[in-house]
């Protein structure tokens, strides 16, 4: 669901974020505390040592559900977040999305060298393993004359890469496997977007022990094709060096890390599942996903829960590819379907139970942003909402819901300082006129 060939047109040239929120009361008094509290960190973390995690890299994976870090955005968290989208960029950026090319639709970079040439030069990661998404959907004979680039079904959607710096590892105070995938390019990845039908997980466990619904978990159709068709499926090649690295490293502190863009949110959503249904001492497994559209149903929903996986959702209330595909009938979020306060809870339970095709839930913690709070985003369209880019430029300027965009407030502030200034010096000029005029 990536639209790669729009661009977002921003001023800036560093990434920055923000978040979408109810109207509040201004409050500018609280800004100045806030900003200074994020500055200081800001120069900590732009120093040569950066912030060790240390023991505390668990609560920074999700541990307590990211309570307390969302809202003022923890500078910490912020700079995470930040850096696991650096490699869905590095994703995008080894793709070739070149119709014409000969090498269309697989990596450009060999392995070895692919985190140095695609914007990681220093990240103190490996990658191990290079990953495949094959497309489910069955072609029609005439497709042998259209153009190559649209019967391509299987792509290079992103990879495995392992912490191997020691300073890294220690300042992670864990070894960290990161899988990151890249979202929509190819002609039957857009095809597999449009089955937003649910479909059941396959092995899911069913009956009524799930949250007392009959349904049990269901996902949209072609995500699922997506992570599980071929010889050599998506899902196949995870599970394999997955199993691989937890015999190489399973006796130290570890952690999965999986982020993806778009349908690489989506894809990186199923294979969390996956990993910890498989491997019954999987690690710790974190999702952080940036504009993912919905994956499961409410039971799906509860799985992950039930399987101790942690998902953040960066979303961007803009961005219409967070709002699908289908509804939402049971939604723990303020901000999304209004329809859950009018409908009651037996109509939601009987909906469930018929199986609809088209009712999801969201999954995980929610850190929601908006395009329209940042000064920099000079177009709202869906394309520049839904970019990657414009979504890392949001983390980076959300400070907290009762603060606007970062440098929205600094100006702010800047404006009443020198307004303060202006009445002080009238102030003493006229103190000093009285003075004279007295003497």
């Amino acid at each position: 669901m990536s639209i790669r060939q729009c661009r977002c047109v921003l001023t800036l040239p560093s990434p920055t974020i923000y978040t979408s929120r109810s109207p509040v009361i201004p409050k500018p008094e609280t800004w100045e505390g806030l900003l200074l509290n994020q500055d200081q960190h800001s120069d900590e973390l732009s120093s040569s040592n950066p912030v060790k995690l240390g023991r505390k890299w668990m609560e920074y994976q999700g541990l307590q559900n990211w309570e307390g870090l969302l809202d003022p955005l923890d500078e910490n968290l912020r700079r995470e977040i930040l850096r696991y989208g650096q490699f869905v960029e590095s994703a995008y950026q080894s793709f070739d999305f070149d119709p014409s090319s000969p090498t269309y639709a697989t990596c450009r970079f060999p392995r070895s060298t692919l985190l140095d040439r695609s914007g990681l030069p220093n990240s103190g990661y490996r990658l191990t393993k290079n990953l495949r998404a094959t497309s489910g959907i069955n072609l029609p004979r005439w497709i042998e004359k259209a153009p190559n680039w649209m019967a391509t079904q299987s792509s290079w959607i992103g990879y495995v890469a392992v912490c191997q710096d020691k300073e890294e590892i220690s300042r992670l105070g864990r070894r960290d496997v990161v899988i990151s995938f890249r979202g929509t390019a190819t002609c039957l990845e857009w095809l597999e977007n449009l089955r937003a039908t649910l479909t059941h997980l396959p092995d899911g466990p069913t009956g009524p022990n799930l949250n007392g619904s009959n349904s049990g978990p269901m996902v949209e159709s072609g995500f699922l094709s997506l992570y599980t068709s071929g010889a050599h499926s998506l899902r196949g090649m995870v599970r394999e060096e997955i199993s691989r690295l937890l015999q190489s490293y399973g006796d130290e502190p570890l952690s999965l890390t999986i982020t993806g863009h778009s349908l690489g949110a989506a894809i990186a959503t199923l294979a969390a599942y996956d990993i910890k249904t498989t491997f019954k001492r999987a690690p710790m497994v974190t999702v952080i996903s940036f504009g993912g559209p919905r994956v499961g149903n409410r039971c799906f929903r509860k799985l992950l829960e039930k399987q101790g996986t942690k998902v953040l959702r960066i979303v961007n209330s803009d961005d219409v590819i967070t709002k699908v595909p289908g509804v939402v009938l049971d939604n723990r979020e303020q901000d999304n379907v209004k329809m859950t306060t009018s409908m009651p809870s037996w109509i939601q339970k009987r909906v469930e139970e018929t199986q609809t095709p088209w009712v999801y839930a969201e999954v995980g913690k929610e850190l929601r942003l908006s395009s329209r709070d940042s000064p920099y985003v000079n177009s709202i369209n869906v394309a520049t909402c839904h970019e990657l880019k414009t979504y890392l430029h949001l983390v980076g300027g959300f400070v907290s819901s009762t603060c606007p965009f970062r440098e929205t407030a600094r100006r702010v502030l800047r404006k009443q300082k020198m307004c303060r200034e202006t009445l002080n010096r009238e102030s003493k000029s006229r103190n000093r006129t009285g003075l004279i005029s007295v003497i």
